[in-house]
This record gives structure tokens, C-alpha cells and sequence, in this order.
């Protein structure tokens, strides 16, 4: 076994054009059985997809997925990677505790984020209003629920007397809350009320700084470090060449130059300038940048095949028998020299 604090998964296909109840069910039983820890789903209401992936709108609800897969898995853990708060909170509160009620205790991580369109709140009703404010108001409400207790409330957002919700979580804190983000806020918020942090993409340089944010934040408030974990998006294949033909990273750039630290070559120009949001290439590539991401202070890795949908089962098969074994083998050597170097 390797580091038992180190954690890999997979993004479902659970949208897009190769969104299919045989690659959902297919692809986990495979993810399942070659030992992947997670499988992970994203959550639209009115999606409209990034202009970087594929444009077919087909999106499996989340919790419809999650359900699926945990009837026919034992192990795998279910997280959302993220749930964004247009739901009641009551009623997200008990489609995750019913997920582990039907999964199994611990196997359900519960990201939240305050999503990036607008136009899915409008449609909610929720326009204009301060999803910040609202995301923790929700995830209060929530731990207040998953209690079994009966809660009343009255805040900005919600209000009501005297509810409670069965099933609740098989024990206190065994469904783990992450805020989802790459900004220094989201930082400050895993810290200020939730277990772990996750950012989608990001490149590795910025990833090494919040992680020193997320480090000192919790040091100065007397918590424990939140989980560190990220979404890269992955592309394997027999070369480096033959990966990056499959995806679209020019207008990955587009994000780049909003949202994150700028390379050491100080412009964005090439693939390798995205180090960290994109991975690419062979298996021992593969291995190498996951491994930077080891050093920079990761748990969870969560692989995106987004733009490999249409090779689903073929890059799951590659990416575990030929980088998870060998990232099993390099994470119990880690732990093994971890006391020597302690002693040291």
C-alpha cells in the first residue's frame, strides 16, 4: 500500500456527447476495479459549456449519477467537484446524506462552489444575488441538518421552523465538506468552514502558493490543514505529441491570463505553460507532473478526461495500470523514508 493520505481519481463523463449510462457504469466498475479511490461529478442546472470543451449541452444530474454508481461499486468514494448552492440547502442536505446512506459510511466528499454563470441563478430565481454569502449560509444550514435533530433557522437566505431530514450521515463529519476554487478567497473560506480546498484547474505555480496560503490561514486560526486536492485536465497517450493533439489548450490560455501566476517564462504561449492545469503525454509524464503536484503539497487528483470522453475506457484502462501502480509503488516509498527523515 502507499501513502494512505494520497488519493487519485477520475472526473465521470457524465456530459457531453458521450454522456451514456455504459460509460458511466462501465467506466467506474473499471475505475473501481484497477484501484482508483474516487469518481467525481460537476454540477450545471442550464448548462452551457466551457468554450474550451466539446458544445453538445447533455448534462446527467449529479445526484442521478452518484445514485447510479454507488449501486453498482463498493468502494469507490463519490464526490461532487462542485455542487454550486442553487438548491435548498435541506434538499441538498439530504441527497448527500441519502447518497451515503445508499453508498455506504464514508464514501461521499461534498464540494461546494459559487459556480461561474449567471445565467443558471437567473433561471433559479436567485439573480443578483451574493452567492459567497449564500454558499455559507447553506453549508451552516447543512451540518445544522445532518444533525437529525429538529433545526429552525432564520438567516439572510433561508428561514424555517422546526425541520429535520432522515437518513443523516452514518457519523459526525463522515461526509466531508471541500469549497471549490482557485481564488485566494476560496483559500480563506476552506479554512474558515470547510475540510478541504479543490480547485479545478491550476497550474502548479499557483497551486504551490495557496497551498503556503492555506498552511499559514489554518496555523493562525489553530485548525487542522484542509484536504489540498485539484482537477488537471489529463490527456494520455503513447507521446506527448500524440496527447496534446487530443485537446484544446489554446483556449485554455484564456483562462490562464485571468486567474493565475503567471509562468516562469513570464508569457503564455505554450502547452507547458499550462504545467499543472494540463497534463500530458505518456504514462511516466503523467507520473512525473502528478508527482509535482505530490511536492507541492496535494492529497487528491482528480484526473479530467474531458476532452478524451470519446477514448473513456481506454485512458482509464492506461492511466491505471500504467501510472496508478506506479504512483502506488513511489507513495510507499515516501512513507517509508517519511520517519528516517523525521529521525534525521
Amino acid at each position: 500500500m502507499g501513502d494512505p493520505t494520497r488519493r487519485y481519481g477520475l472526473l465521470l463523463p457524465h456530459f457531453g456527447e458521450h454522456a451514456s449510462r455504459e460509460n458511466l457504469l462501465e467506466g467506474a466498475l473499471l475505475a473501481e476495479r484497477l484501484g482508483f479511490d474516487s469518481v467525481w461529478v460537476r454540477d450545471h442546472l442550464v448548462f452551457h459549456p466551457h468554450g474550451m470543451e466539446g458544445q453538445d449541452r447533455t448534462h446527467v444530474d449529479p445526484m442521478v449519477t452518484l445514485g447510479m454508481i454507488a449501486g453498482v461499486t463498493q468502494r469507490l468514494i463519490l464526490g461532487t467537484g462542485s455542487l454550486i448552492p442553487y438548491r435548498h440547502p435541506i434538499q441538498a442536505a439530504l441527497a448527500l446524506s441519502s447518497l451515503e446512506h445508499v453508498a455506504g459510511p464514508g464514501r461521499v466528499i461534498a464540494g461546494f462552489g459559487i459556480g461561474t454563470f449567471d445565467h443558471e441563478f437567473v433561471a433559479a430565481g436567485l439573480g443578483g444575488i451574493d452567492r459567497r454569502e449564500l454558499i455559507e449560509e447553506q453549508v451552516r444550514i447543512i451540518r445544522l441538518l445532518w444533525t437529525g435533530e429538529p433545526v429552525s433557522f432564520k438567516g439572510k437566505f433561508y428561514e424555517f421552523t422546526e425541520v429535520d431530514i432522515h437518513p443523516i450521515p452514518s457519523a459526525p463529519g463522515s461526509i466531508p465538506i471541500w469549497y471549490c476554487g482557485n481564488s485566494l478567497a476560496s483559500v480563506r473560506r476552506a479554512v474558515e468552514y470547510c475540510e478541504g480546498w479543490m480547485p479545478g484547474r491550476i497550474t502548479i505555480k499557483t497551486f504551490r502558493k495557496r497551498v503556503a496560503r492555506l498552511r499559514r490561514l489554518a496555523a493562525e486560526a489553530g485548525k487542522p490543514v484542509p484536504t489540498a486536492a485539484a482537477i488537471p485536465i489529463t490527456s494520455p497517450g503513447r507521446t506527448r505529441e500524440e496527447a496534446l493533439s487530443k485537446v484544446n489548450w489554446q483556449e485554455m490560455m484564456d483562462q490562464a491570463r485571468k486567474q493565475w501566476e503567471l509562468p516562469d517564462s513570464g508569457k503564455w504561449e505554450t502547452p507547458e505553460d499550462l504545467e499543472g492545469a494540463l497534463i500530458f503525454g505518456p504514462p511516466e509524464t503523467i507520473v512525473q507532473e502528478t508527482r509535482k503536484y505530490h511536492a507541492a503539497g496535494l492529497s487528491h487528483i482528480v484526473y479530467d478526461l474531458r476532452f478524451r470522453f470519446d477514448e473513456w475506457l481506454e485512458c482509464v484502462q492506461m492511466l491505471g495500470e500504467e501510472v496508478l501502480p506506479v504512483l502506488r509503488r513511489l507513495d510507499a516509498e515516501d512513507a517509508a523514508a517519511a520517519p528516517a527523515a523525521r529521525e534525521a
